[in-house]
């Protein structure tokens, strides 16, 4: 992303929350492509042996609440977490699309509407702005994979549109591009150029100036503090985070990517998205490894599922080679600590108290094992997690059958619920339209109802 569309982001439309609104922040570990959640958040040990998953049910620190050993770190700190196990995704011809689905994830909304949806961020950073105003509202990070591409600003303005850092943040190198002023020009000579500027416009705007160039000038004065603010730059340093901080989340890709999305919540950015895989060529305490075979390590796993190395090595390849097995390093081993240290980390920061952490992908694994020794998209029946910002933790929502195949609850919630729970915890009026810029309102998770057992 360049320049001029990073000095566009933050938005400077702030709204008022509703009163008692839990949530000021959201911070969502997006893990795309699938996650199996048998393997995982929604154990079933009683599954038929030639489906079950070989992985050991296990307790947690929530009485009652069992997960799978996969998430081992992860169940110490469950009595923080709430597992959503009836998540579902009715809408057709979207379970077989990654990029559909990736889109359904950050908008709340069923991809093919009338209009296109903006993401859940966008309409956050509209409605309530940021909370620091040297940094954007909405940052999505690596954004680094074809499914980031998924992100859509929608018919919003394009200031609203998500920053995506890029790079991998485990490179002792990484840095974010385009946060400071270019070479040869100081800070003086910045805002001299910016006084001439606002000089020549006195006449335009305070004439009969429409609404979007006084929103226009609003955003330049969030530009200069984007780009002469010192704190800018040090919301994206990790090494002002501690040796025994980072190696806590994973001095991988993984680990330093969710460690960046606490540190960007904690510098005051209104919606975090952390949309992240483990690349081929990486970096593990500063240095680099090759994974051999993960060509497109997302959770897609349709080949070898239990493989303990890539899955490229099924005879004849298939649709989820070049990926790790769900239980290596690169995959759940590299979650569940990051996730387990973010959890613990934000505890500890009293940053869970104000802030919603959503753990979602877009649809599940079926619960029957295929001839290539995988599992295929299933969106049946799938498990979200949340904590944070009023959700009850050590609980579990909703329930599946012995194999995971099916809801068996009263209750089934929808992404569309799932948006409609990130705008009520932050207290922004659902019945309230976002308009088109020819004036159609557009209803907010208009299909949705916010997932009543999170509050």
């Amino acid at each position: 992303m360049g320049r001029r569309s990073f000095l566009g982001i933050g938005g400077s439309a702030l709204g008022q929350a509703k009163p008692g609104a839990r949530a000021k922040q959201v911070l969502v570990i997006f893990e795309q492509g699938g996650v199996s959640h048998i393997d995982t958040w929604d154990p079933k040990p009683d599954a038929p042996t030639e489906h079950r998953s070989p992985f050991k049910t296990i307790k947690t620190k929530a009485d009652g609440v069992y997960v799978t050993e996969l998430l081992a770190q992860t169940a110490k700190h469950m009595d923080k977490i709430a597992i959503v196990r009836c998540m579902t995704q009715p809408t057709p011809g979207i379970g077989n699309s990654h990029p559909k689905g990736s889109q359904y994830v950050y908008s709340g909304e069923a991809p093919g509407g009338p209009v296109e949806m903006p993401d859940i961020g966008s309409i956050v950073a509209q409605r309530l702005g940021t909370k620091a105003p040297y940094l954007p509202a909405h940052i999505l990070l690596p954004g680094t994979d074809e499914q980031a591409d998924s992100s859509r600003i929608g018919f919003m303005p394009p200031g609203f549109t998500a920053f995506k850092t890029g790079g991998s943040p485990a490179d002792p190198k990484w840095q974010v591009p385009n946060l400071g002023l270019l070479t040869g020009i100081d800070e003086r000579r910045f805002k001299d150029r910016q006084n001439l500027l606002s000089a020549l416009d006195v006449g335009f705007v305070h004439g009969s100036a429409p609404k979007d160039v006084e929103a226009m000038q609003s955003l330049m004065h969030q530009a200069t503090d984007m780009l002469t603010n010192p704190l800018t730059r040090k919301a994206f340093d990790l090494g002002t985070e501690s040796d025994k901080v980072r190696e806590r989340y994973g001095s991988g890709h993984r680990g330093q990517c969710y460690l960046l999305g606490r540190k960007l919540i904690e510098s005051g950015v209104r919606y975090v998205t952390v949309d992240v895989r483990e690349p081929m060529n990486s970096y593990v305490n500063g240095k680099q490894v090759r994974y051999d075979g993960g060509n497109n390590m997302n959770w897609d796993h349709h080949d070898g599922i239990y493989s303990k190395t890539h899955t490229n090595n099924i005879p004849g390849g298939g649709a989820g080679a070049g990926r790790w097995g769900i239980q290596t390093w690169p995959m759940m081993g590299s979650t569940d600590q990051a996730l387990s240290a973010l959890i613990e980390d934000m505890a500890q920061r009293g940053l869970l108290a104000d802030t919603l952490v959503c753990f979602v992908t877009e649809f599940g694994r079926t619960p029957r094992i295929n001839e290539r020794q995988g599992r295929d998209h299933w969106t049946h029946a799938f498990s979200f997690a949340f904590a944070g910002a009023g959700v009850p933790g050590g609980t579990v929502i909703g329930s599946t059958d012995r194999d995971g195949g099916f809801i068996t609850s009263p209750m089934a919630y929808t992404l569309e619920d799932y948006g409609a729970t990130i705008f009520e915890k932050l207290g922004i009026d659902r019945h309230k339209p976002i308009y088109t810029p020819q004036g159609r309102p557009v209803p907010i998770a208009g299909k949705g109802k916010p997932i009543p057992e999170l509050f």
